[in-house]
């Protein structure tokens, strides 16, 4: 299946393919047949992505403040760890699919 993955570390896009979801009980299976990326919400993230640290802060002043509360409690080394791994998971893209159940 393919994706559209961001990296939150410098914003580059890709085309991925990843596995198919597994369907658990109480889920459903669909298989896309279109699939949209909102402009707005998309490009807001994309654009985040792209932003340096500085930028990415002030965007979220709440995290800035979590993570000063995770430096007082954890210290700095394993906090800076904490955001590093953080910023180096993948954003998954695109949410409004047309498919059918499987």
């Amino acid at each position: 299946m393919k994706q559209i993955i961001q990296s939150l570390k410098n914003g580059n896009l890709e085309i991925a393919n990843v596995p198919f979801p597994k369907v658990t009980p109480g889920n459903l299976l669909i298989k896309t047949v279109n699939s949209l990326i909102s402009t707005g919400t998309e490009r807001m993230l994309i654009e985040f992505g792209k932003s340096n640290l500085i930028a990415k802060a002030k965007q979220q002043p709440d995290k800035v403040k979590q993570v000063i509360d995770k430096i007082k409690t954890d210290g700095l080394i394993p906090t800076l760890n904490a955001v590093r791994s953080r910023l180096d998971e993948p954003l998954l893209l695109g949410y409004c699919n047309v498919g059918e159940v499987i």
